[in-house]
């Protein structure tokens, strides 16, 4: 016997509640009360439907970050998904609060891989079988290495990270519980599409995964892919499209025999929006808009980020702005602090927070020109530009030249002249960056820490990005070749 199934899916999503007015064509893009829109009319249109998500519901708007994640929840509540998988950013607000989110969620989360050390046991739910129609459908999840920067400071929570571990953590799973009577298994993962690929490979086949959800590196996607049998898909970042899956399951091979995907762009012509899910989410801005709609700055003009990959005017800025304040040779900024693509020429302080939602701390240190040098040596490889790694935007009198062919560092330059190997140079960088500095810049913290001289310089580095916009009108940044990278 078979069955169609259609399984909807998104990853991603930070807090894009609303949607986006293209006002020159009367067109209304994305946001959660068209994307509820459509939910519920595939819902009512075919038998057998499934929503998911794959990590990464919070962060990225003030809205969340406002209410700490609790209006988030509330508004998915609205979406009502059928199973929802950790993202890195769902630790955000510390484990405890996580712990309380999951308590305000009228869905399941699961997560196979995150364990209370001390005890071996299973942070969360591992796993989840869904009867649908007379199939049993099996959901797991696996988390990226990159909640373990966000809670390595904790002791007792400790996770199977690594795609091999990973893969024997889906081996448990499978093999304890996927039975005779489970027809389809799905995988929701939250470490990024290569991984995935990888993933797949490490898997059995005869643990029977059949599919692969994911997310955290934002992918863009033609088509799945297929690898080991296991269809792998993702849909890019935020609300203004979601993945549909229309399937058909045979019961006796327990397999996929036929699949059609399709990204769906959300927009006004293919679903009329949730008006009650609207008004809900409007009842969260009109208090946000009335705290956070003072006037920061004006911009000469709009600034962009297109990709953290690169250098982009709006990453230049904040680079300059926290490079002044702590009077650094060189402010490295983690790309993925900031969250928007574009801000300006008019900035308010919604559009401040929304663009800088980490607040952080600023630590200046004192390194020698040789370690600084591995450090962008490090970042700047190719194979950390993959949508997976840790990118930095850098500040004014920093010139860093990478050749890819070479795979090097081929020039440094700070304040024009070159890096002197021997010479001591000021770096600074937010907390984050900081605690995970092996990892992310190839240095230890005792290495940033060894001469002694290290300094908190900020408790906030959203206050310090303020301060600066406040006292600085009419300025404006653009990419002048900071970093290169040579093809």
């Amino acid at each position: 016997m078979t069955k169609k199934f259609t399984i909807l899916h998104s990853n991603d999503m930070h807090g894009d509640f609303l949607a986006d007015d293209k006002a020159e064509r009367g067109e209304l893009i994305g946001g959660l009360a068209l994307l509820s829109g459509y939910i519920n009319k595939v819902r009512k249109e075919e038998k057998n439907v499934l929503y998911v998500i794959a990590g990464d519901m919070l962060q990225g708007s003030i809205i969340d970050s406002e209410y700490k994640g609790i209006s988030t929840m509330e508004i998915m509540n609205y979406l009502a998904p059928d199973v929802v998988a950790l993202g890195n950013h769902e630790f955000d607000y510390g484990l405890p609060h996580l712990l309380f989110l999951e308590k305000v969620a009228n869905f399941p989360i699961v997560n196979a891989n995150l364990y209370i050390k001390p005890y071996y046991k299973r942070l969360m739910l591992p796993y989840l079988v869904k009867k649908v129609d007379g199939f049993d459908i099996l959901f797991s999840g696996i988390l990226t290495e990159k909640v373990i920067d966000s809670i390595k400071q904790d002791p007792l929570i400790g996770s199977f990270v690594t795609l091999q571990e990973a893969s024997k953590e889906v081996g448990k799973i499978c093999n304890a519980y996927k039975k005779d009577d489970i027809d389809l298994t799905i995988l929701l993962t939250h470490i990024g599409f290569e991984s995935d690929v990888e993933l797949a490979k490490l898997l059995k086949k005869n643990w029977g995964v059949d599919m692969i959800i994911g997310g955290h590196s934002h992918t863009i996607l033609e088509q799945p892919k297929k690898v080991n049998d296991i269809l792998i898909a993702q849909a890019g970042v935020g609300t203004d499209q979601i993945g549909r899956f229309d399937i058909e399951v045979d019961d006796e091979s327990n397999s996929i025999i036929s699949y059609e995907w399709k990204l769906i762009k959300i927009d006004n012509r293919i679903a009329e929006p949730d008006m009650k899910l609207k008004r809900f989410i409007n009842s969260y801005k009109s208090t946000v808009d009335q705290k956070y709609q003072t006037i920061v700055c004006k911009l000469s003009r709009e600034l962009t980020h297109p990709k953290r990959e690169i250098e982009t005017a709006l990453g230049n800025l904040v680079a300059d702005a926290m490079a002044e304040a702590s009077e650094c040779d060189i402010m490295l900024v983690g790309s993925g602090s900031i969250r928007v693509k574009k801000i300006g020429p008019l900035v308010s302080l919604m559009d401040l927070l929304t663009c800088f939602p980490y607040d952080d701390s600023l630590t200046r240190f004192s390194i020698s020109g040789a370690q600084v040098f591995n450090m962008f040596e490090h970042f700047m490889r190719i194979e950390n530009r993959n949508g997976e790694g840790e990118n930095y935007q850098v500040n004014s009198g920093v010139k860093a030249i990478y050749n890819e062919k070479d795979k090097k560092l081929v020039s440094l330059e700070i304040k024009g002249s070159p890096i002197e190997l021997d010479k001591f140079y000021t770096v600074c960088l937010q907390g984050y960056h900081y605690k995970n500095s092996k990892d992310y810049l190839n240095i230890s913290a005792q290495e940033l820490e060894a001469s002694g001289k290290t300094k908190v310089i900020s408790t906030s580095a959203q206050e310090v990005l303020e301060e600066y916009l406040r006292n600085n009108q009419n300025i404006y940044r653009e990419v002048e070749g900071r970093l290169i990278y040579q093809p």
